[in-house]
């Protein structure tokens, strides 16, 4: 009789049918929103951004593979690093930028520590701060969203404190929440984010907890201790909404706080996870000398998910919490 291999694991075995590539392709079905955003708003340059993002991408996992000895199996993970590296880029960003930004992604913030699974922090945010200390001036300009084929006008991005807004708040609220204005490629439209991000909690491929606690954490944090000081905002709940929809808030909370590999186990530690997420942001924010802080709080939160899962243990499939009866 032929050798069966046999796969030994602890118990309970449930599977919903779901694969890695499965997950990793319904994520970049729902990713396909903010990049049509970017794309229209920002043109042709901006869909270069995303095909040199990508395809250095999955060439830098195809090579390291080899070197390292090991299978190449295109489960669509490196896809998704490359797309959303490149949804984070400032529009005209130069695409030889690009492209070592993602193999740096790849190369080192992903495959160094073992590849899918093992790798500390999450690989687009590690290959955007390092684009941030590398190429500083070119991460940080920014352009009106024109559209294909007509010429970019440089502007100062909504939390930038240079940032000038001339109409009424209402108008500006309407920009931000559908993307016509200055940012990353993929970060300024909140509703197309939203759209994917409720897409991919429908099917059960992200959890709600961590979206939810970010976001809302940041809006009352805001809310209470206002720093935004455009003259339209009376209120605080005016500066509240503005740092929810402007910045990668959305994007970084839907698509990239919520990566499996980086993110906590467990449901207590996802909140935890999401609640230190938005007061890093809120500090950076009004405090630090970066106008964002979506890239670096989530990175913070990666180094310690280590130590959330530690502590915040799960309980034992099977046990029940013990009761004590008065006597």
């Amino acid at each position: 009789m032929p050798e069966r291999e046999f796969l030994v694991s602890p118990g309970p075995h449930l599977w919903r049918g779901q694969s890695v590539s499965k997950i990793m392709y319904i994520v970049v079905l729902a990713l396909m929103f903010p990049t049509a955003a970017g794309v229209y708003f920002f043109g042709y340059h901006a869909l270069s951004v995303i095909v040199v993002s990508v395809a250095a991408a999955v060439l830098t996992e195809y090579g390291v593979k080899k070197l390292r000895k090991r299978p190449f199996v295109m489960d669509g993970s490196a896809v998704v690093t490359g797309l959303l590296l490149a949804l984070i880029l400032p529009p005209t960003i130069p695409l030889w930028m690009v492209a070592v930004g993602s193999v740096f992604s790849i190369a080192i913030v992903k495959e160094a520590f073992g590849g899918l699974g093992h790798n500390i922090f999450n690989p687009a945010l590690g290959g955007r701060a390092f684009m941030t200390a590398s190429f500083s001036v070119e991460m940080t300009t920014w352009v009106l969203p024109m559209g294909f084929g007509a010429d970019a006008a440089t502007m100062a991005t909504p939390l930038s404190s240079s940032f000038v807004w001339e109409a009424d708040k209402l108008s500006l609220y309407r920009e931000l929440f559908l993307g016509n204005i200055g940012g990353s490629i993929g970060e300024t439209s909140a509703l197309l984010i939203l759209i994917g991000g409720l897409l991919l909690i429908a099917l059960r491929i992200i959890d709600w907890r961590i979206p939810l606690t970010y976001i809302g954490t940041v809006a009352l944090l805001t809310l209470v201790w206002p720093g935004v000081a455009l003259p339209i905002f009376t209120s605080p709940w005016e500066d509240a909404l503005f740092h929810v929809l402007a910045g990668g808030l959305m994007l970084g909370a839907f698509f990239m706080a919520t990566d499996y590999v980086t993110s906590p186990i467990t449901e207590k530690g996802r909140i935890i996870f999401g609640i230190g997420a938005g007061i890093l942001t809120v500090v950076i924010r009004l405090f630090g000398g970066l106008p964002e802080g979506v890239c670096f709080s989530i990175l913070f939160m990666n180094a310690i998910t280590p130590l959330i899962d530690r502590y915040i243990k799960v309980r034992p499939y099977g046990f029940k919490k013990r009761v004590r009866s008065e006597s």
